[in-house]
């Protein structure tokens, strides 16, 4: 895989999701959903042996320092913050982080890019992304940032999207015009080149199926453009269409529905566990 597997205007990242910020929760079920998933797979720290065994366990069971990556409306901080003694919150978006700090979960909020990431080399116990690290335009580059900043023992905990998430979108969007309208994510085995490109070995990944469903499209479009993630990285102008095509898509995706009555959505997560060694 090449490293610049997708063109990523970073500018328009942060505004789409800066905007969507206040309205961001209403509509991110499915994103909390994966987040709650990825908690209990996360060690507690002072009772982790893994962590005590890298020298990471510290005097009252704590870990000195922990990072949440692209924190967006800060929903995960309060149950990160007592995993660690500090704890940094950092997003690409200014909106995203002007709603985390409503959290008063005493996190530190940083605004950056996880290919560029502020911090000092080997300066954090662990990391915990989800859903965020499909947005990189370079994902060896920020498996690269994560293992400098990460130290040796120090764990990344992460969800993300793979390829076929939102398949049946995509193939319905084909049959009305051609192009796919869906944002690109990477495969499995691109996912597993980009992490050992960044130097990490002998990942524990999960991949699972997230399904979804609703009465009508207009329900999944509600969700997409109100978390501010339709069409980042497919190189065409935003937007949903017209009436007419929009008309025409939900006729497309009909063939969908399922025998309850229900319009099948689905999305497909990889949760991986990672140290650095």
């Amino acid at each position: 895989m090449h490293d610049a597997f997708q063109r990523v205007d970073k500018v328009q990242l942060a505004r789409r999701f800066g905007a969507a910020a206040h309205r961001y929760d209403a509509h991110a079920q499915f994103q909390q959903e994966v987040g709650q998933a990825l908690l209990t797979r996360m060690p507690d720290g002072a009772n982790d042996s893994s962590l005590a065994g890298a020298g990471l366990a510290h005097p009252g069971g704590l870990p000195e320092s922990g990072l949440d990556l692209g924190c967006g409306t800060g929903f995960f901080l309060p149950q990160l913050a007592g995993r660690c003694r500090r704890l940094h919150g950092l997003d690409l978006a200014p909106g995203m982080l002007q709603q985390a700090a409503l959290r008063g979960s005493g996190a530190q909020l940083l605004c950056g890019d996880a290919e560029r990431l502020p911090f000092a080399s080997q300066s954090l116990d662990w990391v915990f992304s989800s859903l965020a690290l499909q947005w990189c335009e370079r994902p060896a580059q920020a498996f690269a940032e994560l293992h400098r900043v990460l130290k040796p023992g120090g764990q990344l905990l992460f969800s993300t999207l793979l390829a076929d998430s939102l398949w049946q979108l995509r193939e319905a969007w084909r049959t009305v015009d051609g192009a796919a309208h869906v944002n690109r994510f990477l495969s499995l085995s691109q996912l597993q080149h980009a992490i050992a490109a960044g130097g990490f070995g002998a990942p524990a990944l999960e991949c699972l199926t997230w399904s979804l469903a609703y009465p009508e499209l207009n329900g999944l479009l509600r969700d997409l453009k109100g978390i501010g993630a339709s069409q980042i990285n497919d190189g065409r102008r935003p937007g949903l269409g017209n009436r007419q095509r929009l008309q025409r898509l939900s006729q497309a995706y009909e063939r969908h529905r399922q025998p309850d009555g229900l319009l099948a959505a689905s999305y497909q997560v990889c949760l991986g566990r990672v140290i650095r060694s």
